[in-house]
């Protein structure tokens, strides 16, 4: 057994059995623990996913919104404990893999369309 198989087997391990299905331009809300002080709580972060990338366990995602007309990115790994769950609120029609042309754009431009079925 060499060492990349030992590294795919300790990989394996990690992956949630269920992780959520969710896509680019999807509004999400993201319930990640927090640890404060000796006490742990659960904060909401809901947002545009403006992108998803890397494959296994490596898997992360990055969702945006805006707060006080600021805008906040935020990286998840997809598969981390620390990610208690991720919420899908609406769907998002979107022609590209990443949407970091939002970034430039502010009010009612930086939306993202609701896909209808």
């Amino acid at each position: 057994m060499n060492a990349s198989e030992i590294i795919k087997n300790i990989e394996t391990e990690q992956l949630k059995a269920e992780a959520p299905q969710f896509s680019v331009g999807d509004t999400v809300k993201v319930y990640g623990k927090i640890k404060e002080g000796n006490r742990e709580r659960i904060q909401v972060f809901e947002g545009t996913v403006i992108k998803k990338q890397g494959g296994s366990n490596r898997a992360t995602f990055t969702v945006r919104k805006l707060s006080n007309g600021v805008g906040v990115e935020k990286t998840w790994p997809l598969h981390s404990p620390n990610v208690e769950k991720v919420e899908i609120v609406r769907k998002g029609k979107v022609r590209r893999a990443k949407l970091y042309y939002l970034r430039d754009r502010v009010g009612k431009a930086a939306k993202v369309k609701e896909l209808v079925k």
